[in-house]
């Protein structure tokens, strides 16, 4: 008798690019650069999470470690694209102060993030939730100064909606507070800002961004529809940021396979797997 088999696993379908804009990403997956304890071991996770774009704090590009290295050193400009931007800004105007040094920086390392930012303007240092007032006003600007604005923002609708039609290339809602690791606290109100983002332009990005702990988090998101997700705590501070790094490129990409194949839908009663009717063969004598 001859027995074949094969331990050769089929790769999932082919996916479209995720498009920012300008920018067609191959990772759905963007990741920070902050909160690591060396930036050696930032450069590991950087590579384990397949992102192709990472951001970075305007802020704090400026500062050296103890040691006088920049966290530049340990960024290979020619694989990841740099998103810069506004973290620590209270005001729209400090926000788009450090947008432009953001884009002052980058153009004269010639990399293609020059042309884009990630526009937070926050409320207050206890939640870091984003003050939606001062986020639109900076949105405005930046967009009219010729920025490609990813804007981070609140889960509600309106205020996403309302952020969309100031031209905002992607509204990112966030799941939970910075940092917090509750994950999507609010699906219902994700998948409204989703119908309102969406309609009329299916292809129009949303990503969900911040508070995401764990895998099943960003693979949750991903299957509420979300186009991707960004994330720097859930990684960092993880008890192994490497291996989290890891898991968390591995339930982007499940959670997106997820939500293009279509979920069964839930049944109160249980529903057989096996066919109820047709002739069950004798059992050999």
């Amino acid at each position: 008798m001859t027995t074949s088999s094969s331990n050769t696993m089929l790769p999932p379908p082919d996916d479209t690019p995720l498009i920012l804009g300008t920018h067609r990403l191959t990772s759905r997956l963007i990741v920070g650069t902050g909160k690591y304890t060396t930036y050696e071991l930032m450069r590991d996770c950087l590579e384990a999470s397949g992102a192709d774009v990472i951001t970075v704090a305007v802020r704090r590009e400026r500062l050296i470690d103890k040691e006088g290295r920049s966290i530049l050193d340990f960024i290979d400009l020619q694989r990841y694209t740099i998103l810069p931007n506004t973290a620590g800004c209270f005001t729209a105007d400090d926000a788009v102060r450090v947008a432009r040094l953001g884009r002052e920086i980058l153009s004269g390392l010639e990399n293609p993030g020059a042309d884009w930012v990630k526009l937070e303007v926050l409320g207050d240092t206890k939640t870091l939730l984003p003050d939606p007032v001062a986020t639109l006003q900076a949105c405005e600007q930046l967009v009219a100064d010729g920025f490609q604005v990813l804007c981070y923002t609140t889960d509600d609708p309106i205020t996403a909606r309302r952020l969309k039609q100031a031209g905002a290339t992607s509204v990112m809602p966030a799941g939970s507070p910075i940092g917090s690791g509750q994950g999507v606290l609010n699906p219902n109100n994700i998948r409204i800002c989703l119908e309102y983002l969406k309609d009329g332009d299916p292809n129009y990005p949303v990503i969900i961004d911040a508070g995401v702990g764990t895998a099943s988090d960003v693979s949750f998101a991903m299957e509420l529809g979300c186009d991707g997700v960004l994330l720097n705590t859930g990684i960092a501070s993880a008890r192994d940021p490497h291996r989290m790094a890891h898991a968390m490129r591995l339930a982007t990409i499940s959670g997106r396979l997820a939500c293009l194949s279509g979920r069964i839908p839930r049944k109160l009663y249980a529903t057989a797997s096996s066919p109820e009717i047709g002739t069950v063969p004798p059992l050999p004598r």
